[in-house]
């Protein structure tokens, strides 16, 4: 039998032999006060302060991406869910009372957070870092071990994840490993009592699968083709400024980015010139090519590329007309931010996740159109609401489920601490950030005390007289 593939970059250990280790450590972790819980979440604060350039460095390597969006989207992301935990964790981990009813009058009840014990987080490559670090930081507040996953495609990162945690924690609590999906494989083949994936729905399906196994509890970060809808009454120049940030932050390559936009008739080409000039003051100020900004990542890799690039021929092929960008360039994996119009329904780049610079843009003359447009795919990460009215606000949310939502504005959602983050059916499973993810990571046990020797249901116990029932008539009744 072949050995089970190792851990280069953070460990020595096989990877059972990690496992196992983690899992001897995790009944001590669950006994431990908050504030060692919290003791180690500060000391990861300050190794991101210290460690700032290192990690804008490592992004750059991966894919290029701007300084200024790391520490955006990597390091303030990151430390705003760690502070936040902090100032709530005490709170968070005390028991929670709850009321009593009167059939069960004389006891006490409370539920009571408690580590789940060895978990897995698999980390994908677009936000390679915050999206490790985001749920190992509700993974340590609950008080559990951790093995992180990080992404092969982004080894830069994956190498300073693995310092980070050979600095900071005994890997009987955190560890790093790294690998192919050959090593995801074998990891995913091991009884975890939590996994986090970030990921594609066809590899979360492929996690849960497995998780079923074990029947361990998941939380699936997806993904799916998030709609932005522009009524006639939005603000267009605000619209487009907002969508095209969207859209271009990471490249396009961003779960919760605008997929495509649906635009009412009558302001279409009106919101198609402000996105044009937005494009223009973002990425080629001064009339520079975009390919020149020091302000647009690349796409992650070859693959990635091509992939992106052969949905842009595909809509061309099939009609759609580019009405700014399309300009390519493999040498660099580059892709201009793109705007098509009036690509077929049919075609790839209405009907796959683009997860890249390119954005459709489509027209609806009714809001109950536009709501059966979005309601023909399944249900998105995020949906933008652009609209100054406040009834076409209502409708549209109402009737669009959507993981989550932001009106008159794109991704800032994401980065609210106490808005819990997840998907609905194909886009996601479970919530994280803040409290959700605390609780994503903890067993709520359920805790009922009874004064000894008493009961207020012994009046029911056997033989079951006629006053017995009588009495549990009275009670179906009255209580």
């Amino acid at each position: 039998m072949a050995s089970a593939p190792t851990a280069p970059a953070a460990t020595q250990l096989s990877i059972p032999a990690l496992f196992a280790r983690q899992r001897g450590r995790a009944e001590a972790l669950r006994r431990e006060a908050v504030s060692s819980r919290a003791a180690r979440l500060r000391r990861l604060d300050t190794w991101l302060t210290d460690n700032r350039d290192a990690i804008c460095e490592a992004l750059y390597t991966d894919f290029r991406k701007p300084a200024v969006e790391t520490d955006v989207t990597e390091i303030w992301s990151s430390q705003t869910e760690l502070r936040h935990t902090l100032s709530h964790l005490e709170q968070w981990a005390a028991p929670r009372r709850v009321g009593t009813p009167m059939a069960l009058v004389g006891t006490n009840g409370w539920v009571q957070a408690e580590p789940k014990g060895v978990t897995l987080i698999i980390a994908p490559w677009n936000y390679p870092f915050y999206l490790a670090v985001d749920p190992l930081i509700s993974a340590l507040a609950a008080g559990n071990a951790a093995i992180i996953k990080p992404s092969e495609m982004t080894p830069a990162v994956a190498e300073l994840l693995a310092r980070m945690c050979r600095e900071l924690f005994d890997e009987a609590e955190v560890a790093v490993v790294q690998g192919d999906k050959e090593v995801a494989t074998e990891l995913l083949k091991l009884p975890f009592d939590h996994i986090f994936f970030t990921g594609s729905p066809q590899v979360g399906k492929i996690v849960m699968r497995a998780a079923a196994e074990h029947l361990t509890s998941v939380t699936l970060e997806l993904g799916g083709k998030s709609p932005a809808v522009v009524d006639e009454t939005a603000n267009l120049r605000d619209a487009a400024e907002k969508i095209i940030w969207g859209k271009g932050l990471n490249a396009g390559q961003t779960c919760v980015a605008p997929d495509y936009v649906l635009v009412h008739e009558a302001v279409r080409d009106e919101l198609v010139a402000e996105m044009r000039a937005a494009t223009q003051r973002f990425y080629s100020p001064g009339g520079r090519p975009v390919s020149e900004s020091d302000s647009f990542a690349r796409i992650v890799n070859d693959h990635h590329f091509g992939r992106v690039a052969g949905l842009l021929e595909d809509a061309r092929q099939q009609g759609a007309e580019v009405a700014f960008g399309g300009t390519t360039d493999a040498a660099q994996r580059f892709i201009e931010p793109t705007v098509l119009l009036d690509a077929p329904a049919d075609s790839r780049i209405m009907q796959e996740e683009i997860f890249g610079p390119l954005l459709p843009v489509s027209t609806f003359s009714s809001l109950s159109r536009a709501v059966d447009l979005v309601n023909t795919h399944p249900k998105p990460l995020a949906l933008y609401v652009f609209t100054q009215d406040r009834e076409n606000q209502r409708y549209l949310l109402q009737n669009i489920p959507a993981g989550g939502a932001c009106v008159n504005e794109t991704i800032l959602h994401l980065a609210h601490p106490e808005l819990p983050f997840g998907g609905f059916g194909n886009s996601g499973i479970g919530r994280c950030h803040g409290h959700a993810g605390f609780m994503a990571f903890s067993n709520e046990k359920s805790v009922l005390k009874q004064r000894v020797g008493l009961t207020s249901l012994k009046p029911l116990y056997p033989p079951y007289t006629n006053t017995v029932s009588k009495m549990v008539g009275l009670l179906l009744r009255w209580l």
